[in-house]
C-alpha cells in the first residue's frame, strides 16, 4: 500500500477499514462471536477497540499462523465440530447476503468451503521473465475468496498437520485438501474485494456506497409491501 500505517487501519468511508469488516461479521445472525489476531505490540488496534471488542489472539507471521491462533482461542469457547469462518481483515465490503449464502450451502456439508468468484479472463502462464510460456483453461478455475467455512476440530487439525510438514498454505481450503478432504466453492459477489493497493480503497468506499444505497432501496420496498397488504 505504501503507507506508514497497515491496510486494515486505513480510513474508508468515515471509518478505518476493519472496523467496516468487523461490523459485517458482527451483525450477521449466524455470528456468534469473533475472535481478531492482531500482532503484539500493534499501537493501532487499541485507538480501534479502546474499551471492548472481539476476542483478540497473537497475530503470527503468516496467515496461516494467525488462523491457528485464533482457533486455539476459539478452542476454549466452541465445540470441535462447531463451523467456524475465517475472514480476510482487509475484505471490508463482505455482504450479509454472500455470508448468509455459505452458511446455509454449507450447514449440512460435510467437509466445509469458500466463497469465490469463477475466472472470466484469459489465463496465461509465464516464466521468471515474464514471458508467456502456456495459455491456461479457465474452466473449473476460481478466485479465492473470504470468508472460509470449516469445522474447528478438523480444520485446526489440518492446520498442524500442513506447518509440521513444512507447508505454509496460503488459505485455509489448501490445508483442508491437503488433509485428504473436498471444500465446495460457493459463488460470490464481485465487490467482496481485498484492499492490497491504494486505488482499492476508492473501489471500495464506491462498493459500501451502493451497498448502502441497495439496504434502503430494499428497505422501501419491503415497506411498500407491507402498505400493500394493509
Amino acid at each position: 500500500m505504501g503507507t506508514d500505517i497497515p491496510k486494515q487501519y486505513l480510513p474508508l468511508a468515515g471509518k478505518r477499514v476493519i472496523e467496516h469488516t468487523l461490523e459485517r461479521l458482527g451483525s450477521h445472525p449466524c455470528i456468534s462471536g469473533v475472535v481478531v489476531a492482531v500482532a503484539d505490540g500493534d499501537p493501532w488496534w487499541e485507538q480501534v477497540m479502546a474499551t471492548s471488542g472481539p476476542h483478540r489472539a497473537p497475530g503470527g507471521p503468516e496467515r496461516c499462523h494467525s488462523v491457528l491462533n485464533g482457533l486455539a482461542v476459539l478452542a476454549g469457547r466452541a465445540n470441535e465440530d462447531d463451523w467456524v469462518l475465517v475472514h480476510d481483515a482487509a475484505r471490508p465490503c463482505v455482504h450479509g447476503e454472500d455470508i448468509s449464502r455459505l452458511v446455509d450451502t454449507l450447514s449440512t456439508h460435510a467437509v466445509g468451503g469458500l466463497l469465490g468468484l469463477r475466472v472470466r479472463d484469459t489465463m496465461k502462464r509465464t516464466d521468471v521473465h515474464g514471458d508467456v510460456v502456456d495459455t491456461v483453461s479457465r474452466e473449473g478455475l476460481w478466485h479465492a475468496l473470504t470468508p472460509q467455512m470449516f469445522r474447528l476440530g478438523a480444520l485446526r487439525r489440518s492446520l498442524q498437520r500442513a506447518m509440521a510438514d513444512g507447508r505454509l498454505v496460503t488459505d485455509e481450503a489448501q490445508a483442508m485438501e491437503l488433509a485428504g478432504a473436498v471444500p465446495r466453492m460457493v459463488e460470490g459477489r464481485p465487490d467482496n474485494i481485498k484492499i492490497t493497493r491504494p486505488e482499492d480503497l476508492a473501489l471500495a468506499e464506491l462498493y459500501i456506497r451502493r451497498q448502502r444505497e441497495e439496504r434502503v432501496h430494499t428497505g422501501r420496498r419491503r415497506g411498500d409491501q407491507k402498505k400493500g397488504e394493509i
